[in-house]
């Protein structure tokens, strides 16, 4: 399991020892952006070995650009080559409910589509990478794991990154501390039954591919059918399959191109719409090379 030293993890992990005694470890990733967090990886190695869980500490290195995306990307590459290279069956985050909620508002306010609001997921796979990992604590509010760490009279780390109002998640979570009115709770309910919902829609994607989708020698083409939704999974699983990934949003404004009867070009692909016997094709190729002069 992924442990910080914070009251997420912490909790996590004293909850993990006491129902499998014996058959975890933890793993602490230090990201070398603050001066502390050498010796706070080094905290919760002593911790460990005060509860008798093998730990390990994972030094990575962030590149330049987006902090909190790249630092997450790095962080979920090492636990998962550290997953593999111990033969662990998951790997397990102290996601809990309140940051399903901050999760779901950001991604509403940013105007998401339903895979963004379904949030994190109870399980899944490393992103990036192949290992399982699994978040057991998405019905448990924060505050009751900050109770069950105080009550073993542990004293947490507290990361500055967590009071910085640079990031979007942290104004978020200080606007729904503000808020009594939200229930987090019910918020963490409502993602995880979006969730729901779209693994039920990625099923009609699927029989959508199979039924609507032929690949050619040129490329290409797919027997336009369903709600917009629908195309717009099935055509970018089609750039994808051309090695021409591209943003959700971006691909939604090619649909509505071809549902409007224009050609449109996306990411090196170009997009036809025609008519065949009836039936509403859109057929997508490489773009041909642009004359030079």
């Amino acid at each position: 399991m992924a442990v910080s030293g914070g009251p997420d993890s912490i909790g996590l992990l004293l909850l993990a020892n006491a129902a499998r005694p014996g058959a975890i470890e933890a793993a602490t990733v230090d990201h070398g952006l603050r001066p502390e967090s050498a010796a706070e990886a080094q905290w919760v190695a002593r911790l460990c070995e005060t509860l008798g869980v093998p730990h390990e500490t994972l030094r990575v290195e962030v590149a330049p650009g987006n902090l909190q995306s790249r630092a997450r990307a790095a962080r979920y590459h090492a636990l998962d080559q550290w997953m593999g290279q111990r033969s662990l069956h998951a790997v397990a985050t102290a996601h809990h409910a309140d940051d399903q909620a901050e999760t779901l508002l950001m991604r509403l306010n940013r105007g998401s589509g339903l895979p963004g609001l379904a949030g994190v997921r109870p399980s899944g796979v490393v992103p990036g990478g192949r290992g399982l990992l699994v978040r057991p604590l998405l019905g448990w509010r924060k505050a009751e794991l900050e109770a069950l760490v105080r009550t073993a009279g542990i004293e947490r780390i507290a990361d500055p990154s967590n009071r910085d109002t640079r990031f979007d998640r942290v104004r978020m979570r200080r606007t729904l501390a503000g808020a009594d009115w939200l229930d987090p709770l019910a918020l963490a309910r409502s993602a995880a039954l979006l969730g729901e919902a779209e693994a039920a829609l990625q099923s009609v994607v699927e029989a959508t591919w199979r039924d609507g989708v032929t690949r050619r020698h040129d490329g290409w083409r797919f027997a336009v059918s369903q709600t917009d939704y629908i195309r717009i999974e099935v055509v970018g699983r089609i750039l994808a399959e051309m090695n021409a990934p591209a943003p959700r949003s971006e691909i939604a404004r090619l649909v509505a191109r071809l549902a409007g009867g224009d050609n449109a070009s996306l990411a090196g692909v170009l997009a036809t719409p025609s008519q065949e016997s009836g039936a509403e094709l859109w057929t997508f190729r490489p773009e041909p090379p642009r004359r030079s002069g």
